[in-house]
């Protein structure tokens, strides 16, 4: 039997590789991808060993929970994989039982990892993003098990903002105390700003997966995601009728609307109502009223369109960043919206 798929996610894995190496080439730095989020909403077991296949041997989580489930996947012989939160309340058991090494972010959090006989570990020095990480005036001594020290931009992706060199001198100011333990700073956008930034390693997020360092395409950055839809109905619409709830849309013409297989059960954000569009039929067309829960509309007046026929939501065609844009979000909270329900089919 086969099982209708409407809505599909599809990851080209090889323009995933392809973005890996030119961070690796603009930073000059090993890139030590993050992966968290289940890989920005695109399967973490996939991207991260892709992404091992090209060369990357360090990758960064968020939660503990995370770390176990790429561990099992990836191997007891795999990775190291660091995870962002730190160690928490019985954190410290599943860490090492899984050889997850905590970034530690306060003092309490130093103090359980070694009380649990925690050993290898990373340290977050906070210089101004007021997020996670001890602030360089509270900076511990270097100690047993600390392989890496890192902090984070809060505003890279604003190459002339004065914050990102004064967040680069808080953390070289701190690092006279761990000589010899692995320096981390830049992050996607961060990887853009100069070898001043680099450090000894890059950590990007979005930039793999095909987003632009500035919020915006970039064409260094390859994308990586595509989500489409089927059409399911397309109908003619009279002047004067609306399309959608709460009449969200009344025509002031006659026109042709698709109707297609996403909403917002699938990821496709409410938000895009009323600025989103799509590519159908080698066209940008327009969404046409509210996003609904499992379809939305679209304008299609003027094109030869079917029933089964694709939709581009965002892809090669209507590039991730735009589409962001026009749901009035960024671009990580669109990958990272994209339901369970939605397959992901990957290509390589």
């Amino acid at each position: 039997m086969t099982v209708s798929t409407p809505a599909v996610l599809s990851v080209d894995l090889n323009a995933l590789a392809q973005n890996y190496h030119t961070l690796e080439a603009v930073s000059g730095q090993p890139v030590h991808p993050v992966v968290k989020a289940d890989g920005y909403g695109l399967g973490a077991q996939a991207v991260a060993t892709r992404l091992m296949a090209e060369g990357a041997r360090t990758f960064f989580v968020a939660r503990a929970a995370e770390g176990v489930r790429l561990r099992a996947a990836l191997g007891a012989d795999g990775p190291v994989i660091y995870v962002l939160d730190g160690c928490h309340g019985d954190d410290a058991a599943m860490l090492k039982a899984s050889d997850l090494r905590p970034v530690l972010n306060h003092p309490a959090q130093i103090q359980a990892w070694r009380a649990a006989g925690g050993r290898t570990c990373g340290l977050q020095i906070d210089t101004g993003m007021n997020r996670l990480g001890i602030r360089p005036e509270d900076a511990p001594e270097a100690f047993d098990g600390l392989a890496l020290v890192l902090t984070h931009l809060a505003c890279a992706d604003e190459p002339a903002n004065p914050m990102n060199r004064r967040q680069r001198d808080a953390f070289a100011g701190v690092l006279d105390r761990y000589p010899g333990v692995v320096r981390s700073f830049a992050n996607s956008s961060g990887c853009f700003l100069g070898p001043d930034f680099a450090f000894d390693t890059v950590r990007p997020g979005i930039c793999l997966y095909g987003g632009g360092p500035e919020g915006r395409p970039d064409p260094r950055i390859a994308p990586v995601a595509t989500l489409t839809a089927e059409v399911l109905q397309v109908r003619d619409v009279p002047a004067g009728e609306s399309v959608g709830y709460s009449r969200g849309y009344i025509a002031e013409r006659p026109i042709k609307v698709a109707t297609v297989a996403a909403g917002y059960a699938d990821g496709l954000l409410r938000s895009y109502s009323p600025k989103g569009a799509v590519w159908i039929a080698n066209e940008t067309c327009p969404l046409l009223g509210r996003v609904s829960m499992d379809v939305c509309a679209v304008d299609i007046s003027g094109l030869d369109v079917a029933v089964g026929d694709p939709v581009e939501l965002f892809g090669p065609n209507r590039l991730l960043d735009d589409a962001a844009a026009a749901a009035g979000t960024i671009s990580y909270e669109l990958l990272t919206s994209i339901t369970p329900r939605v397959p992901r089919v990957y290509s390589q």
